[in-house]
């Protein structure tokens, strides 16, 4: 077993423990995306005790990004453009919606060149909402039984459009 697949065992071990519910939603995805070719990515943080990445097949850009911690489990998918998920941020939970506000906006977009660098932000709406957030973190939710399906949705037509 090559470190990454021991580091990925301890995750799964802890996400038992702290978060049971999400096990099925964690190795469907991981299984689904390692078939497709995507490789992956786990560490530790000072701020997250496990975070796992997944890479694109053929690219340098992650396309899902998984965080642990005692609270719960959140998924960030990271999409290329928003215009791509209409349908589904049409129909988002008013949860995953308020998580969404709580987002950054970003500077770039403002013109004001304070957000990172590599970021271009989005520019979507949500219903009337208009939004204008960072690309890194805009579409990062706490993962329970609403917004799995969501979150599923969002990654395969994420997969579709790369």
């Amino acid at each position: 077993m090559t470190p990454e697949q021991q580091l990925y065992e301890d995750f799964l071990a802890f996400l038992e423990t702290t978060n049971p519910d999400c096990m099925p939603f964690v190795t469907e995805i991981h299984a689904r995306l390692m078939q497709l070719g995507c490789k992956f990515n786990v560490k530790a943080t000072k701020a997250f005790p496990f975070q796992v990445s997944y890479i694109a097949p053929n690219s340098r850009r992650s396309i899902l990004g998984l965080r642990l911690r005692k609270k719960g489990l959140k998924a960030r998918v990271l999409v290329i453009d928003p215009a791509n998920h209409v349908a589904i941020l049409a129909r988002l939970p008013e949860g995953m919606i308020a998580q969404v506000d709580k987002r950054n906006d970003c500077e770039n977009i403002a013109g004001q060149g304070k957000c990172l660098e590599k970021c271009k932000g989005y520019d979507f709406h949500i219903g009337e909402t208009h939004y204008q957030k960072c690309k890194f973190n805009c579409f990062e939710f706490d993962i329970d039984a609403e917004s799995i399906p969501f979150s599923w949705e969002m990654l395969e037509c994420e997969l579709k459009a790369r």
